[in-house]
């Protein structure tokens, strides 16, 4: 599958581009280099102007002193937040219960991890709404179908390898 050329890029493509994710097959790492060189030469990334996917990458990666793609990825993100060609960003506010005002008001996903709520909500924000880039994080599965009810996209760049992630825990 070919990654979208606008995209909310979840955390863990970055971390499998660097090789700090376990268990993953080759050819997902390699998907995951690919998809973050391709985005950094033809593609736009939407963040949030308020930096939290940028501080969550930062705690996570090391675009300073790393040497790895992801790294690469973040510095090449910093190096670019103010090129809308590379990089556009959108308003998300905060709010008590949701996490964010953008991210849905639907009972079937309150469940829904706190912690990415915010790459939910800036695709919603986004007027084109970009999908989320997905490497390899099982729960996004669950939540794939109740998410595009309100026309968010996910995305899975290693839907193999979370394929037999989800096997391996339901063998269990």
């Amino acid at each position: 599958m070919t990654a979208s050329s606008l995209a909310v890029v979840d955390t863990n493509v970055l971390l499998i581009a660097n090789e700090q994710h376990e268990n993953l097959s080759p050819e997902g790492v390699i998907i995951c280099v690919q998809t973050l060189e391709r985005l950094r030469k033809s593609g736009c990334v939407v963040l949030d102007d308020g930096h939290e996917i940028l501080r969550e990458y930062g705690q996570k990666t090391k675009p300073n002193t790393g040497n790895k793609v992801g790294d690469g990825f973040l510095k090449w993100l910093l190096q670019n937040t103010g090129n809308p060609q590379c990089v556009e960003q959108v308003h998300i506010e905060p709010h008590a219960e949701r996490g964010y005002i953008q991210f849905p008001d639907d009972e079937d996903l309150h469940e829904f991890d706190h912690a990415d709520r915010k790459f939910v909500a800036v695709s919603i924000a986004h007027q084109k709404h970009p999908p989320i880039l997905q490497g390899s994080d099982s729960k996004w599965i669950d939540w794939e179908s109740k998410l595009s009810v309100h026309g968010v996209v996910i995305e899975f760049l290693c839907r193999t390898d979370v394929e037999k992630f989800i096997q391996r825990k339901r063998s269990r």
